[in-house]
């Protein structure tokens, strides 16, 4: 057992998976869940992915050992506020937002003194589906987890994320927060951001009904990430826009070259970028980019 109580601030897609894996692998003693979602928290409380439901942060973090928060990252002031006050000396909080340097700066400013408990994580597990019912015990096995230390951290309070981390049977990595918004804009803001847009895009069309009534697999594999909630998403690219905006300029440029290929019936070109990307892409799916 890693800790007595765990409290889970957000019992959604993430938070759910990893208070029912703790529990699955006995890892706590007690999970305490919190949210905004009461018909979502009674799900989570039936299915037994968390033990008991707090009535508000302050009461799911009183004396807990472990807080995750799994919010969308603009909740993250908040509740860094609320805690602070109520974190009892020893506890360990760390988070799944999907970006780094806002919530960095977000605990420094909220928990002063206190910024030695917080080890920001990423765990890279996300999906399309999201609240209590998409919980997965088996969501993190084989994922990725970015964890971003700071300076403040104790060596020990690293292992000990780490270590609970690869016990749930996730491959834990580091990073600085910088480098972390600037790699996930590329591989995961941008492709959903386009997603979006592409969706959005053929919604508004005259012919909408008939567009989509021809959609098959390319534009349900391209699109499916559009299904993910946009709440979190808005935040994200809020969060980081400058790395994603400078990822968005570089994708147009690719864009603009491979429109000029077809304008001048380039089709060599073309096939040679094809090629190029297939090629790329199958060795990062034999994991030779690992």
């Amino acid at each position: 057992m890693f800790f007595e109580r765990v409290a889970v601030i957000g019992v959604g897609l993430i938070g759910g998976s990893f208070s029912l894996v703790l529990k699955e692998k006995k890892l706590c003693g007690h999970v305490v869940g919190v949210g905004r979602s009461a018909a979502n928290l009674k799900f989570a409380l039936e299915r037994g992915l968390i033990d008991s439901v707090a009535s508000d942060v302050a009461a799911a973090v009183r004396g807990a050992d472990l807080v995750l928060v799994s919010a969308p990252v603009a909740q993250f002031e908040n509740i860094f506020q609320e805690i602070k006050a109520i974190l009892k000396p020893g506890a360990l909080v760390t988070d799944a937002g999907s970006t780094k340097r806002d919530v960095v700066a977000t605990a420094r400013a909220a928990l002063g003194a206190k910024i030695a408990q917080f080890v920001p994580a990423h765990p890279i597990a996300g999906a399309e589906h999201s609240g209590a019912a998409a919980a997965n015990p088996d969501l993190f096995r084989g994922r990725r987890v970015v964890l971003a230390p700071l300076e403040e951290n104790s060596r020990q309070d690293i292992e000990t994320i780490s270590g609970l981390w690869t016990v749930i049977g996730a491959r834990v990595t580091r990073m600085t927060p910088e480098e972390h918004d600037a790699v996930f804009a590329a591989v995961s803001h941008l492709p959903h951001l386009l997603a979006y847009a592409l969706v959005n895009d053929v919604s508004k069309r005259p012919n909408s009904a008939q567009l989509f009534g021809y959609a098959a697999g390319g534009f349900r594999d391209f699109t499916r990430i559009a299904s993910s909630q946009p709440e979190m998403w808005r935040d994200i690219c809020m969060a980081n826009r400058d790395r994603l905006l400078h990822e968005l300029h570089l994708y147009e440029r690719k864009l603009k070259a491979i429109g000029q290929m077809l304008e001048e019936s380039d089709a060599s070109a073309l096939e040679k970028l094809f090629a190029e990307a297939r090629a790329a892409r199958e060795k990062w799916i034999k994991g030779e980019y690992e």
